[in-house]
Order: structure tokens, then sequence, then C-alpha cells
């Protein structure tokens, strides 16, 4: 029902994952229908001529600018959210290390019975899914020939920047048999696929909808966070004994599925905290917790609609700048090709990103529990010394960009 609104809502109140999901994926004002540009870097980086990583982040501000700066020089925009990927930061290779991840898995699992398919969920600007191709293309023919590549991507402007890649040049035009571009929500999927495949979700997890819940201090009652916004657009946060099915099935799967403690408001000293409660001008209720119910909903799919995926995810573990509470999101807008940080969720929609850290140890438990699959998860780092050529990526002084950044990664696969 949000989806179909032309302008941002007023005089309603809302649950938080469905005013998240709004401001973020609404077809006519949402942060990524909208206003995201997804910096393109040109030419692939020459990681092996550059002295080391500080002559890296120089070389990729002096491409920044002149992106931007092109952009500019079309349609100027004082408000323009920029921002990149690992994919687009250290193409070819970031691309070619999941598809000898893919290939490999194909060929000891799948192979000769079952053709290669290939989910990709948000696929931005179509690098990877290019990047993926080429690799099988030119290393692996055979399996090329029998490999399904098909992008779920609920943006309608970047849906039609993935199928322009495919048109862009002679090489890419070779694909376009072998790609299906889906332009929908995967929340609203409801094809069955019966075939093996394997599901990429690389940093679309952060985005996903969270419901807040907040504790009552002395009977550990849970409380559910609401936004109403008001007839001139203002919001009002407040929470509510009654606690919706979708943040209840949460709650009671990961109490069942857990197997190692994790951090939430009722974590510590029962005791230590009811005495804080009781001090002067204490809340009544702890910090937020934002629960990931848009990411056990996303598994729920996986699990009615494709019962042999295998699932391929990578995303952020921790980000710096986080509002308060447990799980809390990053809230922030550029301006003037500065990032602008604020301390709530709600903000006008459209116009910030409400990016959340992923809890891999509960992740893992929940997914388990649900599809009842296994997983492993490692860092970034390892999984791309695994499956990367790493010596292209090194630089002069030996450091390594693709493995020194976002050691704030982490990635989670499915084991067969």
């Amino acid at each position: 029902m949000l989806r179909s609104r032309k302008d941002r809502p007023k005089k309603v109140k809302m649950l938080t994952r469905d005013f998240v999901e709004d401001s973020l994926y609404n077809p006519n004002y949402g942060y990524f229908s909208k206003q995201v540009v997804i910096f393109n870097s040109g030419e692939p980086f020459q990681f092996n001529n550059m002295r080391d990583n500080l002559d890296f982040f120089s070389v990729l501000g002096k491409r920044y600018t002149q992106f931007e700066d092109a952009l500019d020089e079309n349609a100027f925009n004082d408000t323009r959210q920029l921002w990149h990927t690992p994919t687009e930061l250290f193409r070819p290779y970031y691309g070619e290390a999941i598809a000898r991840y893919l290939v490999t898995n194909y060929l000891l699992a799948h192979h000769p019975f079952h053709d290669l398919i290939i989910y990709e969920l948000g696929a931005g600007n179509g690098t990877l899914m290019l990047n993926i191709l080429d690799y099988i293309r030119a290393c692996h023919p055979d399996v090329y020939e029998r490999t399904q590549f098909k992008v779920i991507e609920i943006s309608s402007a970047l849906a039609a920047r993935q199928a322009s890649q495919l048109t862009s040049s002679a090489s890419s035009k070779g694909h376009a048999r072998h790609v299906e571009i889906i332009n929908k929500s995967v929340f609203n999927w409801d094809i069955y696929v019966s075939a093996p495949c394997y599901f990429l979700a690389l940093e679309v997890f952060d985005n996903f909808g969270h419901d807040t819940i907040r504790y009552d201090h002395f009977t550990e009652e849970p409380h559910q966070g609401m936004v109403l916004i008001d007839q001139v657009g203002d919001f009002y946060e407040f929470y509510s004994k009654q606690i919706d099915p979708v943040a209840d099935r949460y709650l009671r799967t990961r109490h069942a599925a857990h197997r190692k403690p994790f951090k939430h408001p009722l974590s510590g000293n029962r005791v230590v905290r009811n005495l804080k409660a009781r001090l002067p001008l204490a809340p009544n209720l702890t910090v937020p917790e934002y629960i990931p119910t848009g990411l056990m909903q996303f598994f729920e799919m996986l699990r009615v609609y494709f019962p042999q995926h295998q699932l391929v995810t990578s995303d952020f573990n921790d980000l710096p700048e986080r509002i308060s509470g447990f799980g809390s999101p990053v809230v922030q807008t550029r301006y003037q090709r500065r990032t602008v940080p604020v301390t709530t969720p709600y903000v006008q929609q459209g116009y910030f990103d409400i990016l959340f850290p992923v809890d891999f140890a509960v992740m893992e438990d929940i997914y388990q529990a649900i599809t009842g699959k296994l997983t492993k998860v490692m860092s970034h780092e390892e999984f791309l010394k695994r499956w990367a050529f790493v010596e292209e990526t090194k630089t002069l002084s030996g450091e390594n960009p693709m493995l020194s950044w976002y050691k704030n990664a982490s990635v989670m696969l499915g084991v067969t």
C-alpha cells in the first residue's frame, strides 16, 4: 500500500520497518528509487602501479571528483546521494573472486545435471553481473553456455541502468541471452523455483526494514516502536505494548535459535540495571533495539520459493557513527559533497540512507532455523584470500586495498 503512494504520507502512524522501507524504496520518492547514484570508476584501477593504500585513496578521490563534476555539468545537484561498493572499486577482481566460488561449487555439486542459475538481489549498476559473466565466458565456456543470471531489482531506475549495461559494448551484448532483469521487490516474490540456484545478496541486508523494541526495566516486557506523522509531516516516536506478529515471530525465533549470547538492552546485571532505572529522571524503558524483521522475512521467502538455493551474502558487521541503541543504524545524507549524519531514523523520506550493521552470529542462527541449511561465516578478507587473485590488487608497498578496506565486513556462505 505504501509503495503506491506518490506523496510522502501524513496523518498516519507506521511501524519502524514500514517507515524504513518506504523511505528507502518507495518508487516515487524513495532513496534508492530517486536519489542514489552509484560511483563508476571508469577504467579499472591499476593497483600494481600505485605506491600504497594512501596513493589509492588519493586516486580514488580524484576520480570521485571527476565523476561528480561530470554529473554536475549535466544537472547540478547539491543533494546528490553518491556512494560506492567494493564491486565498483575493485572491478573486475572482486566479481571474479565471486565467480570462481560459484563455478567451483557448481562443478562440484550440480554439474552436469543442472544449469548454473544465479540470482542477484539489488544489482546496482550491473557491474558484478558483467564481471561474473565475463569471467565464466572466458575461463569456463562450457559452463557459460549453461549459465542463467537473474537480477531481482526493486528500483526501476537501476533496473534500466542494468539493462543498458547489456547493450553498452559488443562484449556485454553477448551476455543478453543469459540475463533476465526482474523489476520487483523480493518481498513480493511469488514464483516457485525448484532448481538448485545460487542467491547473491551483497550489501543489501543493511538496508532491510528493522523494527524498534524497547523493554520495561523491571518486567522486561517488550514494547514496539512506531512513528506518528502529523498533518505537516513532523515525526513523533512512540512505543506500544502490542507487538505485531512479524516482530513477535522474530523475537521468538531468535530466542529459540541463538547458540551464543548476543548484545541487547537486557544484557548485563539485572540488579544494576534496575537501580539505574530508579534514578530520578531515568526513562521508563530501555534504549531501543533494532531487530532485522525484514531479514527474517527474506529468509522465509527463500525457504518457501527457493528450497534448493545456496546463499552468498556479504555485509557490514559494524558501522561508525551509529545512532543510539543496539543494532542501531547510521542515518546520513550528502549535502554539497559532504556526508551529514543525523541522530534519528525518522527523517525526510528519500533523502537519507538508513544503514544497519548485521549481527552475523545471530543472522546465521536465524537463517539455519528458518531454512534448515548449513552456513559458514568468515571475514571479507578471508573470503577474498581464498577466491581472489590478490596479487592483482597489491600495491608496490605490498599493501592490498581490496583486503584492507572493508575490515568491518563479513561473508556468509551456504554449505552444501
